[in-house]
């Protein structure tokens, strides 16, 4: 491994911009090292998509150049969250016939397994992200994880592939590009979460995880050890902002920094009034009851989401088969009573889940609010480790083969 490899990380969000700077350091291979840090607050991003291109570039630029001033490198390639309510996704199963009968399976079978598995009918404005492995049959043998080096005539796939608006996507991919940066992934913000905070044995006995953002809801269901269900709802943190505002008939910032008070503090009587006059709101608030604000407003929300949630579990017939639970993040799982609330709606275990996987400056990061930055960080180091995406497979197949792309050359000689 070349000594200390860079990888940069801009994860696009509602509410804040991010962007992490790492080293892939000999000393410790499992670990990225974080050299940089920038997270700003969003503008001309809404629900995950991009609402005003000249907004959203002026904005990840100044993140981006906030962690290269922090690290003192600059930014090259990148690994990019991609979210929204466009995102959805279905399981797919592919079947080749292995290239050298009674022959040894190797990684151009695997290749070509996944990319008959790639060929789903699709309308013309969505294009695929990710084309994840779930699991391999050899010659009927079901249950494989690696068929490599295996002896059979029949290789199946069954596979995850996770789809998502053409237009949502170029559209972050062109602020990305007047940024000055080139794109090495775009990665599901939720599968992306699920790298930082979910162990290997949650994966493997079944889990569900659930990113709570601003805007937007991711939700990825983990079987056997593979992504088996995604979706993201556009629903988010700031519908508990909002209602606070409106109940309390204050602004969104003065709300914000409402329930984000409440996150800190630990009240034991929930009957008493709070004093948030340290707050200093141009409303001029001094104290508020506890009671009203968590158990009148918050909750209520809370439960709205969860059911939302529920709901969309239940159209997946996974929900019985997850016994690890639910493993909650994002900056919405930091919310007072979320964790209460899920448990109660979902009725199934259910812990708030901290990245990890980093070391080096991660005082600011060491937050759910941060699972899916730090995720991506660590899903591009075991890109980089394995030469490959998702699931240490190439989930990216040649949209073109090498005849086409020699084509493409001699046209760009030619007068």
């Amino acid at each position: 491994m070349a000594k200390n490899r860079l990888i940069a990380a801009i994860d696009v969000g509602s509410s804040k911009i991010v962007t992490l700077l790492g080293q892939l350091r000999e000393d410790s291979p499992d670990k990225v090292h974080v050299v940089g840090v920038s997270s700003v607050p969003s503008r001309g991003i809404r629900k995950g998509q991009v609402v005003n291109i000249d907004e959203a570039v002026t904005t990840i630029t100044s993140s981006v150049e906030a962690a290269e001033r922090m690290a003192g490198f600059n930014l090259s390639k990148v690994y990019i969250s991609v979210d929204g309510a466009h995102i959805s996704s279905q399981n797919s199963q592919g079947v080749v016939a292995v290239s050298e009968p009674h022959g040894e399976i190797n990684s151009e079978d695997v290749r070509r397994v996944l990319d008959a598995a790639r060929a789903i009918s699709l309308p013309a404005a969505i294009e695929i992200l990710h084309v994840i492995p779930r699991t391999f049959t050899v010659d009927g043998q079901e249950g494989i994880k690696d068929p490599i080096g295996m002896t059979g005539v029949r290789l199946e796939a069954g596979t995850h592939i996770v789809t998502g608006s053409t237009t949502a996507i170029k559209n972050l991919q062109k602020c990305i590009s007047e940024v000055g940066c080139d794109i090495s992934s775009l990665v599901f913000a939720g599968l992306a979460s699920s790298e930082a905070v979910l162990t290997d044995t949650e994966r493997e006995l079944g889990v569900v995880l659930v990113d709570i953002g601003s805007g937007t809801t991711d939700i990825a269901v983990f079987l056997e050890g593979s992504l088996s269900y995604s979706a993201v709802l556009p629903v988010g943190a700031k519908n508990v902002t909002n209602d606070l505002a409106i109940g309390l008939r204050i602004s969104l910032e003065s709300a914000e920094k409402i329930k984000v008070f409440l996150e800190k503090i630990n009240i034991k009587d929930k009957d008493e009034d709070v004093d948030i006059s340290s707050l200093e709101l141009p409303e001029e608030i001094k104290t508020i009851s506890y009671r009203t604000l968590v158990e009148g407003i918050i909750r209520p929300r809370l439960n709205e989401i969860f059911q939302v949630i529920g709901a969309e579990l239940k159209k997946t017939n996974l929900a019985g088969l997850t016994p690890a639970g639910l493993v909650l993040c994002g900056g919405g799982s930091m919310t007072v009573g979320a964790v209460e609330s899920a448990k109660r709606i979902l009725s199934i275990p259910v812990r708030v889940g901290y990245p990890t996987g980093v070391t080096g400056l991660i005082d600011e990061i060491e937050s759910p609010a941060f699972a899916s930055s730090v995720g991506l960080l660590r899903f591009g180091s075991r890109d980089m480790e394995s030469g490959s995406s998702s699931a240490g497979w190439m989930d990216k197949m040649p949209l073109k083969s090498s005849l086409g792309k020699l084509g493409d050359l001699l046209k760009s000689l030619l007068p």
